[in-house]
């Protein structure tokens, strides 16, 4: 079977063609960042902010546009202002380069693992004991901020306000027992050199052993001290 020259000149010329395209696919292909980069930056920047909860991460990138994006090898991961972790939520990729770039991932992340709820109703100022949790679980991410996940995290402390009975446990619901509370009356000693001046005053913030609270004296002047116990302060002179 014959093939005459103008058919094998076209055959050549649409062989070029494919060739030419498939020659500015890889230039166009390497003159931009790969996506994988940016996933792995956000899955790794994501993991980090996990790390202190106690379970078993889980976390899926959307894959990114990055056809406009040139290529990069100094990514920075961080959080939009005002994003905290959550379920779904969004990651920034920044390029430090002198023609940076920031590129923005959707994310979905979770953390299998136990937290705690009341067993039963607890009242305000009652002091907490292992009885009165019940262990749950569930993703740690979608809690309420502070929600407890040691149960160790309640010995000598007591309930700051009333605790519904299925409620999940907060640190910010909970007061050491040994915590100065504002309004209350306190000792207040003054310790030198080889002496020490006691007197009272009325606190005037809450705070736990070892925090610093201010108190106001009898005589309305105004003092910062230690706090040691619920009601003892200590000013060093």
């Amino acid at each position: 079977m014959k093939i005459s020259a103008r058919l094998l000149l076209a055959r050549a010329g649409i062989a070029a063609l494919l060739l030419a395209s498939a020659s500015a696919v890889q230039a166009q292909a390497a003159a931009t960042q790969a996506p994988e980069a940016i996933i792995i930056a956000a899955q790794t920047y994501l993991q980090e902010q996990l790390a202190s909860l106690p379970g078993e991460a889980s976390i899926a990138i959307d894959p990114p546009r990055t056809d406009r994006l040139a290529p990069c090898d100094d990514l920075a991961p961080f959080l939009p202002s005002g994003m905290k972790l959550r379920s779904r939520m969004t990651v920034g990729v920044r390029c430090n380069t002198a023609k940076g770039w920031t590129a923005y991932v959707q994310a979905s992340v979770s953390v299998a693992g136990h937290y705690y709820v009341a067993s039963r109703l607890i009242a305000a100022g009652q002091a907490l004991t292992p009885a009165d949790l019940d262990a749950r679980e569930g993703d740690l991410v979608s809690l309420p901020p502070g929600a407890i996940t040691d149960p160790q995290a309640v010995a000598g402390m007591t309930a700051a306000f009333r605790i519904n009975a299925g409620q999940p446990i907060r640190s910010s619901s909970l007061r050491n027992a040994q915590s100065v509370q504002r309004g209350t009356n306190v000792r207040i000693n003054a310790r030198g050199n080889g002496f020490m001046v006691s007197s009272e005053g009325e606190a005037m913030g809450n705070a736990a052993p070892g925090a610093v609270v201010q108190v106001r004296t009898a005589g309305g002047q105004v003092v910062s001290g230690v706090v040691r116990n619920a009601t003892l302060v200590e000013i060093q002179l």
